[in-house]
């Protein structure tokens, strides 16, 4: 008898926990967004400024860097040019060539007496040499991990930090979807090196950007980081409107989901759309959808057979149906893992950064995304897109209709864990 009891209650403490892990943020958006103005509306700059926190800044410059051969070079020399302090957040941080050239950089401005702060997911930076993170730690460097298994955090282990964020000294910043392990190497050449883009900041924004590091700085070691090695004064050095914001669901908001509902919800000519990871809800589905009957046109580049995940590839599919119905183009990228997230609307928004077009990022992850607000910049993101499009195949409604009963069978029984892909 007492041992069934004590079955029940350990089978009981196990199903809570789970539970736990699959709540949604406290805010979270349960209805459309209706279309009230356009993107060049100064009333859709106001809606954004006062639901997503962070006021739109002028006076920034952003540079695109694509593919490894051009990130890593100009993140490594950032670093190795630090004087007065580096944080840097992470999702994948794995060991390898360009795990070690990071490393040693790191190093070797710790050991010259530059603050350097560093903050990797626990799951996402589980592949990293243990000895790599013990020679950053005994070179000076602060090294802590985002929600590692404790007892007493076991509820949170499903919110991961997937921000990327690279700040020195407080006035040069660095997001996007790129991570730190060798696949990202390279031009995209081959299925071994995969496509990526990230993006390098100056201006008033990068204060907004070292804010996104601090959030989960000051969660996980309760230590505010200030002065003016963190934070200087940061005149204009361009001419683009910019503003970072982050979501979190510890924090009960899902600002990356209220972000693109916002921005698709604005859209009247075009939606330009790349996402490594497409698992939409129905909210974004409608919502797209709706973008379309008001004639905007919408191209979704996602990867082909070179994904990393089997079962996002799966889940994504589901979905397909009414989007092409409805007029939707979705191109599968051939050459190589496309690892991309950004959107472009209406020829003057752009959104970069960390977050994935699915409900893992809207509801689960901790998120950080850039907001460019530029017809110039639109313009050079879409022939990035069209660039892109080269290397592609379109994927036709008579293809969806014809895609083989495993397929469809595999989407039955993936559509429960949708949410945590």
């Amino acid at each position: 008898m007492w041992m069934v009891v004590a079955y029940t209650v350990v089978i009981t403490a196990f199903a809570v926990v789970i539970l736990m892990n699959f709540h949604r943020p406290e805010k979270s958006v349960r209805h459309a967004v209706k279309h009230c103005h356009a993107i060049d509306d100064p009333q859709f700059a106001r809606e954004m400024d006062a639901m997503l926190g962070p006021d739109v800044l002028d006076g920034n410059a952003i540079t695109a860097l694509q593919n490894g051969d051009e990130i890593f070079p100009s993140m490594l020399k950032a670093i190795r040019e630090a004087s007065r302090s580096i944080t840097f957040e992470t999702y994948i941080y794995w060991s390898g060539e360009i795990g070690k050239q990071f490393a040693d950089a790191l190093k070797e401005r710790a050991r010259a007496g530059v603050p350097v702060h560093i903050m990797l997911d626990w799951a996402g930076s589980a592949k990293m040499d243990g000895s790599l993170l013990d020679e950053l730690v005994d070179a000076g460097a602060e090294v802590e991990k985002y929600h590692p298994i404790r007892w007493y955090s076991i509820a949170r282990l499903n919110n991961r930090t997937h921000r990327k964020l690279l700040v020195v000294d407080g006035r040069i910043a660095f997001t996007g979807g790129v991570g730190i392990a060798d696949q990202w190497q390279g031009h995209a050449e081959d299925p071994e090196h995969w496509r990526d883009i990230h993006f390098r900041v100056e201006g008033p924004v990068v204060a907004q950007m070292q804010s996104g590091f601090m959030d989960n700085w000051i969660k996980t070691t309760g230590r505010v980081l200030n002065t003016d090695l963190y934070f200087p004064a940061l005149p204009a050095v361009g001419d683009k409107r910019m503003h970072l914001f982050v979501s979190s669901p510890g924090g009960g908001n899902a600002s990356m989901h209220l972000m693109y509902l916002l921005a698709i919800a604005a859209a009247r000519k075009s939606i330009d759309l790349q996402a490594a990871y497409f698992i939409p809800d129905a909210l974004m589905v409608k919502a797209l959808i709706d973008a379309r009957k008001r004639g905007a046109r919408i191209r979704l580049l996602v990867p082909d057979k070179h994904i990393d995940s089997r079962l996002v590839r799966m889940a994504s599919r589901r979905t397909w149906g009414d989007l092409l119905a409805a007029g939707v183009e979705i191109h599968e990228y051939e050459k190589t893992m496309m690892h991309n997230k950004m959107l472009i609307i209406d020829g003057l928004l752009v959104s970069v950064g960390s977050t994935n077009f699915d409900m893992r990022s809207f509801n689960l992850n901790d998120e950080a995304s850039l907001n460019i607000y530029s017809t110039a910049f639109a313009n050079a993101m879409t022939q990035v897109m069209e660039a892109d499009l080269e290397d592609t195949t379109r994927f036709t409604l008579d293809d969806w209709k014809r895609r083989p009963w495993h397929q469809k069978i595999g989407e039955v029984l993936v559509r429960p864990i949708e949410s945590q892909l």
